[in-house]
Protein backbone atom coordinates (compact mmCIF):
# COMPACT_ATOMS: atom_id res chain seq x y z
CA UNK A 1 0.00 0.00 0.00
CA UNK A 2 1.68 3.43 -1.37
CA UNK A 3 1.12 6.32 1.39
CA UNK A 4 -1.28 8.02 -0.84
CA UNK A 5 -3.80 4.93 -0.10
CA UNK A 6 -2.37 4.76 3.34
CA UNK A 7 -3.55 8.56 3.60
CA UNK A 8 -7.18 8.23 2.25
CA UNK A 9 -7.62 5.34 4.57
CA UNK A 10 -6.34 6.80 7.59
CA UNK A 11 -9.10 9.74 6.69
CA UNK A 12 -11.31 7.15 5.67
CA UNK A 13 -11.18 5.51 9.50
CA UNK A 14 -11.61 9.13 10.99
CA UNK A 15 -14.79 9.66 9.32
CA UNK A 16 -16.30 6.89 10.77
CA UNK A 17 -14.49 7.05 14.11
CA UNK A 18 -16.26 11.02 14.30
CA UNK A 19 -19.49 9.15 13.19
CA UNK A 20 -20.06 10.24 9.65
CA UNK A 21 -20.94 6.60 9.03
CA UNK A 22 -24.26 5.18 9.46
CA UNK A 23 -25.00 2.94 12.91
CA UNK A 24 -27.28 1.42 11.60
CA UNK A 25 -25.40 -2.55 10.36
CA UNK A 26 -28.99 -3.16 8.67
CA UNK A 27 -27.80 -2.45 4.76
CA UNK A 28 -27.49 1.10 3.01
CA UNK A 29 -29.64 3.75 2.95
CA UNK A 30 -32.13 4.07 0.04
CA UNK A 31 -34.09 6.32 -1.84
CA UNK A 32 -36.90 6.63 -4.25
CA UNK A 33 -36.81 8.56 -7.31
CA UNK A 34 -38.30 11.62 -7.33
CA UNK A 35 -38.97 14.38 -10.05
CA UNK A 36 -38.60 17.22 -7.73
CA UNK A 37 -35.30 19.36 -6.51
CA UNK A 38 -32.91 16.98 -4.35
CA UNK A 39 -34.97 18.60 -1.29
CA UNK A 40 -37.61 16.27 -2.05
CA UNK A 41 -35.61 13.18 -1.61
CA UNK A 42 -37.69 11.00 0.22
CA UNK A 43 -36.18 7.97 2.10
CA UNK A 44 -37.65 4.00 1.33
CA UNK A 45 -40.17 3.96 4.27
CA UNK A 46 -38.70 1.17 7.02
CA UNK A 47 -35.41 2.48 6.39
CA UNK A 48 -33.30 3.45 9.24
CA UNK A 49 -32.64 7.11 7.78
CA UNK A 50 -36.70 7.67 7.75
CA UNK A 51 -36.69 7.95 11.52
CA UNK A 52 -38.05 11.12 12.42
CA UNK A 53 -36.14 11.29 15.97
CA UNK A 54 -32.87 11.00 14.52
CA UNK A 55 -33.65 12.97 11.03
CA UNK A 56 -36.65 14.98 11.06
CA UNK A 57 -39.02 14.96 8.34
CA UNK A 58 -37.14 14.55 5.52
CA UNK A 59 -33.39 12.95 5.35
CA UNK A 60 -30.62 14.94 4.05
CA UNK A 61 -29.82 13.98 0.46
CA UNK A 62 -26.24 15.08 0.36
CA UNK A 63 -25.95 13.08 4.33
CA UNK A 64 -27.70 10.17 2.69
CA UNK A 65 -25.25 10.18 0.09
CA UNK A 66 -22.08 10.74 2.11
CA UNK A 67 -22.94 7.61 4.28
CA UNK A 68 -23.46 5.44 1.63
CA UNK A 69 -20.40 6.23 0.15
CA UNK A 70 -18.91 6.01 3.38
CA UNK A 71 -20.41 2.71 4.12
CA UNK A 72 -18.71 1.50 0.47
CA UNK A 73 -15.28 2.88 1.23
CA UNK A 74 -15.14 0.99 4.70
CA UNK A 75 -15.69 -2.11 2.75
CA UNK A 76 -12.87 -2.21 0.34
CA UNK A 77 -11.40 0.88 -2.03
CA UNK A 78 -12.98 2.19 -4.75
CA UNK A 79 -12.86 4.26 -7.83
CA UNK A 80 -15.13 7.58 -8.13
CA UNK A 81 -16.81 5.56 -11.27
CA UNK A 82 -17.89 2.66 -8.94
CA UNK A 83 -19.11 5.25 -6.39
CA UNK A 84 -21.40 7.07 -9.08
CA UNK A 85 -22.81 3.89 -9.81
CA UNK A 86 -23.88 3.16 -6.68
CA UNK A 87 -25.37 6.06 -5.45
CA UNK A 88 -27.56 6.19 -8.96
CA UNK A 89 -28.71 2.78 -7.60
CA UNK A 90 -29.78 4.11 -4.74
CA UNK A 91 -31.56 6.87 -6.77
CA UNK A 92 -29.30 9.36 -5.23
CA UNK A 93 -29.62 12.61 -7.59
CA UNK A 94 -26.68 13.48 -10.09
CA UNK A 95 -25.99 17.10 -8.38
CA UNK A 96 -25.91 15.63 -4.83
CA UNK A 97 -23.81 12.53 -5.93
CA UNK A 98 -21.06 14.83 -7.93
CA UNK A 99 -21.26 17.21 -4.57
CA UNK A 100 -20.63 14.18 -2.38
CA UNK A 101 -17.67 12.58 -4.27
CA UNK A 102 -16.23 15.99 -5.21
CA UNK A 103 -16.00 16.65 -1.54
CA UNK A 104 -14.81 12.89 -0.70
CA UNK A 105 -11.76 13.15 -3.48
CA UNK A 106 -10.90 17.05 -2.01
CA UNK A 107 -10.15 15.41 1.62
CA UNK A 108 -8.73 12.37 0.12
CA UNK A 109 -10.76 9.40 0.76
CA UNK A 110 -11.67 9.22 -3.75
CA UNK A 111 -8.10 9.26 -4.94
CA UNK A 112 -8.53 7.11 -8.43
CA UNK A 113 -4.39 7.34 -8.79
CA UNK A 114 -3.96 5.52 -5.69
CA UNK A 115 -6.93 2.97 -6.39
CA UNK A 116 -5.40 1.93 -9.68
CA UNK A 117 -1.66 1.69 -8.65
CA UNK A 118 -3.73 -0.63 -5.87
CA UNK A 119 -5.27 -2.89 -8.29
CA UNK A 120 -2.40 -3.03 -10.30
CA UNK A 121 -0.07 -4.16 -7.28
CA UNK A 122 -2.78 -6.57 -6.08
CA UNK A 123 -3.61 -7.90 -9.32
CA UNK A 124 -0.33 -8.65 -10.30
CA UNK A 125 1.19 -10.06 -7.36
CA UNK A 126 -2.16 -12.22 -6.64
CA UNK A 127 -3.20 -13.59 -10.00
CA UNK A 128 0.20 -13.07 -12.20
CA UNK A 129 -2.04 -10.31 -14.72
CA UNK A 130 0.07 -8.69 -17.25
CA UNK A 131 -0.28 -4.84 -18.40
CA UNK A 132 -2.84 -6.18 -21.02
CA UNK A 133 -5.14 -7.86 -18.21
CA UNK A 134 -4.46 -5.52 -15.85
CA UNK A 135 -5.83 -2.62 -18.48
CA UNK A 136 -9.18 -4.56 -18.56
CA UNK A 137 -9.20 -4.67 -14.99
CA UNK A 138 -9.00 -1.33 -14.38
CA UNK A 139 -11.44 -0.12 -17.29
CA UNK A 140 -13.93 -3.01 -16.06
CA UNK A 141 -13.28 -1.05 -12.65
CA UNK A 142 -13.99 2.32 -14.17
CA UNK A 143 -10.32 4.07 -13.87
CA UNK A 144 -9.89 6.59 -16.40
CA UNK A 145 -8.41 5.30 -19.90
CA UNK A 146 -5.67 8.00 -19.84
CA UNK A 147 -4.64 7.40 -15.39
CA UNK A 148 -4.83 3.60 -16.42
CA UNK A 149 -2.44 4.01 -19.31
CA UNK A 150 -0.04 5.75 -16.98
CA UNK A 151 -0.41 3.20 -14.33
CA UNK A 152 0.40 0.71 -16.71
CA UNK A 153 3.48 2.50 -18.01
CA UNK A 154 5.12 2.60 -14.53
CA UNK A 155 5.78 -0.98 -14.41
CA UNK A 156 8.82 -2.17 -14.61
CA UNK A 157 9.05 -4.76 -17.97
CA UNK A 158 11.81 -7.11 -16.39
CA UNK A 159 8.98 -7.64 -13.14
CA UNK A 160 6.81 -8.57 -15.73
CA UNK A 161 8.77 -10.83 -17.44
CA UNK A 162 10.18 -12.87 -13.67
CA UNK A 163 6.16 -13.19 -13.37
CA UNK A 164 5.68 -14.73 -16.75
CA UNK A 165 8.78 -17.18 -15.62
CA UNK A 166 7.49 -17.85 -12.14
CA UNK A 167 4.10 -18.75 -13.20
CA UNK A 168 5.39 -20.95 -16.41
CA UNK A 169 8.04 -22.73 -13.78
CA UNK A 170 5.19 -23.47 -11.05
CA UNK A 171 2.84 -24.63 -14.17
CA UNK A 172 5.57 -26.57 -15.36
CA UNK A 173 5.84 -29.32 -12.65
CA UNK A 174 2.10 -30.27 -13.24
CA UNK A 175 2.94 -31.23 -16.30
CA UNK A 176 5.38 -33.63 -16.27
CA UNK A 177 5.22 -36.60 -18.97
CA UNK A 178 3.32 -34.57 -21.34
CA UNK A 179 4.74 -33.82 -24.68
CA UNK A 180 6.59 -30.72 -25.09
CA UNK A 181 4.14 -29.84 -27.99
CA UNK A 182 1.45 -30.14 -25.23
CA UNK A 183 3.15 -28.27 -22.37
CA UNK A 184 4.01 -25.68 -25.32
CA UNK A 185 0.16 -25.08 -26.22
CA UNK A 186 -0.92 -25.15 -22.38
CA UNK A 187 2.13 -22.90 -21.10
CA UNK A 188 0.70 -20.79 -23.51
CA UNK A 189 -2.64 -20.53 -23.28
CA UNK A 190 -2.22 -19.77 -19.34
CA UNK A 191 -0.01 -16.85 -20.20
CA UNK A 192 -2.28 -15.71 -22.87
CA UNK A 193 -5.26 -15.75 -20.49
CA UNK A 194 -2.84 -14.03 -18.27
CA UNK A 195 -2.70 -10.55 -21.05
CA UNK A 196 1.44 -11.82 -21.57
CA UNK A 197 2.42 -10.57 -25.11
CA UNK A 198 3.15 -13.61 -27.41
CA UNK A 199 6.73 -13.08 -27.86
CA UNK A 200 7.45 -12.65 -24.35
CA UNK A 201 5.22 -15.79 -23.67
CA UNK A 202 7.34 -18.01 -26.36
CA UNK A 203 10.86 -16.48 -24.90
CA UNK A 204 10.08 -17.37 -21.52
CA UNK A 205 8.48 -21.29 -22.63
CA UNK A 206 11.02 -22.03 -24.90
CA UNK A 207 13.75 -20.82 -21.69
CA UNK A 208 12.01 -23.06 -19.60
CA UNK A 209 11.20 -26.18 -21.50
CA UNK A 210 15.16 -26.08 -22.25
CA UNK A 211 16.37 -26.04 -18.52
CA UNK A 212 13.64 -28.59 -17.56
CA UNK A 213 15.44 -32.16 -16.50
CA UNK A 214 12.86 -33.83 -18.79
CA UNK A 215 13.64 -32.26 -22.06
CA UNK A 216 17.53 -32.40 -21.49
CA UNK A 217 19.48 -34.56 -23.01
CA UNK A 218 21.56 -37.19 -21.32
Amino acid sequence: MNDRHAAARAALEAALAAGDAPSSTSGEPQVTPTRGRSSAWQPIPGDPEADPTTRGDQADPHDVARQIVLRQLASAPKSRKQLRDKLRQRHCPDDVAEAVLDRMTEVGLIDDEAYAGMVVRSQQAGRGLAARALARELRAKGVDEELAKATLDAMDPEQERERAEQLVTKRLKTMHGLDPTVQRRRLAGMLARKGYASDLSMTVIREALARSPEHQRD
